[in-house]
């Protein structure tokens, strides 16, 4: 029998770099599927009590959106649609497809990544942390 309850993890992300800005994520675990919110956030969130939860509320859910479906068979193709992008970045639909090739089910990823850590050169670095985290906090799940 499987757990159908809906869980929702608010993280505070700590990068390796710390010249990098501040990352949160929200992971709600729905049946079969999760919906993830990373984003850059303000420097004082982190210190505040809730920062992380209150992170996604501040944040832009549709400025790189995607929904990825898991292959349907072993070594099947990962499939993936833009729900909304910004000209700012594309990186949720490459990563919604890797993470839903790795964990089977389907994604809803929004990576809102602020221009300015794209136009600092910092972007893919960044995007690179993001992913590790998501990973890490889906393990745990």
């Amino acid at each position: 029998m499987s757990d159908k309850t809906i869980k929702i993890v608010s993280k505070q992300l700590t990068g390796s770099d710390s010249s990098f800005p501040p990352l949160a994520m929200q992971i709600i675990s729905l049946v079969d599927s999760y919906m993830i919110w990373v984003g850059t956030t303000s420097d004082s969130q982190g210190e505040q009590v809730g920062g992380a939860e209150l992170a996604p509320l501040q944040g832009h859910l549709a400025r790189d959106w995607t929904c990825a479906m898991p292959p349907v068979y072993e070594g099947g193709t990962t499939t993936a649609s833009t729900l909304f992008r910004s000209a700012d970045s594309d990186a949720a639909f490459s990563m919604s497809q890797r993470l839903a090739k790795r964990f089977k089910k389907q994604i809803f990823l929004s990576v809102d990544v602020s221009p300015e850590v794209h136009s600092s050169g910092q972007g893919p670095a960044v995007l690179l942390e993001v992913e590790k985290g998501v990973v890490e906090q889906l393990r745990g799940l």
